[in-house]
């Protein structure tokens, strides 16, 4: 089956040139793109795509309120900022709105195209520039009001959060815990909720913060 994407960039020329790489892939299929925030909620709520490209800065609505509004209609939808802004509060911001990664326009096209299959797949994507930024972010003090919260974790939400911290799709850890991949997102979904958190990436560093055991796979 195809991946359908979504993209939405204000630049027409870069939009163009992104929509005919994508469409010399076998496995994807650009069913819409938008030049406008605004116009990008819309679609994205029309196409539900698997995945959306999604630029920061744009007129009408920019990245960070298009990502918010989309997410509050489809919490699951699958968003990875494309963007040229290595800007940390911006990476930080947009990950804790829920996107599931953050590319910079200057990556090759077999990183884009590699990074897009992994991150429907479940895998959170990052350009290597913004790892270190991500990094920093661990080492933040973590928030007290989560502290407690551990306790409300039933037993395999526990070690299902540690895979989170380990960085591993829903696939991969279905696989080892021999679960079918519904069932996990349900888990992945009830350890947000109890932890007060938006996306898997702030679950992977609350559990790192928080010396939640990892996996060894």
């Amino acid at each position: 089956m195809s991946i359908r994407i979504l993209l939405i960039d204000d630049h027409t020329l870069f939009r163009s040139g992104i929509k005919a790489l994508l469409s010399r892939q076998n496995d994807f299929d650009v069913v819409g793109e938008a030049s406008d925030g605004l116009t990008g909620v819309k679609l994205a709520q029309q196409f539900k795509p698997d995945i959306v490209l999604l630029d920061l800065d744009m007129p009408v609505m920019n990245g960070r309120e298009t990502l918010a509004q989309i997410l509050s209609t489809r919490p699951e939808q699958t968003v990875v900022m494309l963007t040229v802004s290595e800007d940390s509060d911006d990476l930080t911001e947009c990950m804790r709105l829920g996107a599931r990664g953050f590319l910079l326009k200057n990556i090759n096209a077999d990183f884009l195209l590699d990074s897009i299959r992994k991150a429907v797949d479940g895998d959170n994507v990052f350009s290597p520039e913004m790892t270190s930024r991500l990094v920093q972010s661990l080492i933040s003090p973590a928030p007290a009001k989560n502290a407690a919260t551990l306790s409300a974790l039933t037993p395999r939400e526990f070690e299902i959060l540690g895979y989170l911290a380990a960085g591993h799709s829903n696939k991969v850890i279905a696989r080892h815990l021999e679960l079918s991949e519904s069932t996990v997102k349900v888990h992945v979904q009830n350890i947000l909720r109890k932890l007060d958190l938006s996306s898997r990436v702030q679950a992977a560093v609350f559990a790192v913060q928080h010396n939640v055991p990892q996996p060894q796979v």
